[in-house]
Formats: C-alpha cells, structure tokens, sequence
C-alpha cells in the first residue's frame, strides 16, 4: 500500500503552472516542512504535487508558512540533467486540508472595523471566582 499522511508548512509560495495540450491541466508544486518525532528533532522537507482545482485553490488561500494536512501516495521518477541522472521522489497529494491560512493579498477598499471580543456577551471569571 503507498499511502501517505503528513502535516507541515509550506516552505515558501506555491508554483503555479498549467499543462500544455488541449485539456489544460493545473499543476501545484510546493515543499512541506515536516516536523519529526522523537530524539531525532529537526524537519524533513518534503516536495508535493498538487492537481487541477485542488492546485488552484491551494495557489490561491496559501502562502509561504501556511499549515496544511496533506493525503497523498508517493511517486518516484528521473530525468537527465547536464548528462546525470537525477532521480525525484514526490508526493502526489489526492486530498489536502488547509490547517491554517491567510489570502495571498488583502481586500482592499474594505471598511476596518474594531476586532470583537471572541466571546461578546460573556463576562471573564478570574480563578477566585470559580467554585471546584
């Protein structure tokens, strides 16, 4: 089974780009950076491939730093380079979950508003004030 599950953030911007041929397909590439476990700390960076709407919706909410949750199956290849060999290991996302986002730009001409407390109508206890 090649089943892959990971959750990091993106290492810088997504690369959009589109397929050529007459049914144009989107194409996402990013890095992950991956967080390991255990006495080994540190981050493995991983590459990923997004497809079609999900590449574009990924282009268009996620920045460098966002926090996502990718599914996925890994995928090796190669390609001559400079007459080497170069061989490639991706992971090829089937569904992703944005864990935390920002618009790549900011309305603009949109009122500012004050922020509101989070929990308006609730009037905040200190730890006196609670009965265990």
């Amino acid at each position: 089974m090649n089943k892959v599950f990971e959750i990091g953030r993106l290492t810088k911007d997504i690369e959009l780009r589109y397929s050529t041929g007459a049914n144009q397909t989107a194409v996402a590439r990013f890095t992950l950076a991956v967080d390991r476990i255990g006495k080994d700390k540190g981050a493995d960076f991983i590459g990923c491939v997004a497809f079609g709407k999900t590449a574009e919706l990924m282009d268009r909410y996620l920045s460098k730093g966002s926090k996502v949750a990718v599914e996925g199956h890994i995928q090796t290849g190669s390609y001559e380079k400079d007459g080497r060999k170069v061989y490639t290991t991706d992971v090829i996302v089937d569904r992703v979950e944005f864990l935390s986002s920002q618009p790549k730009t900011e309305p603009q001409n949109e009122p500012q508003t004050e922020p509101q407390d989070e929990y308006q109508g609730f009037t905040a206890l200190s730890d006196e004030e609670i009965e265990f």
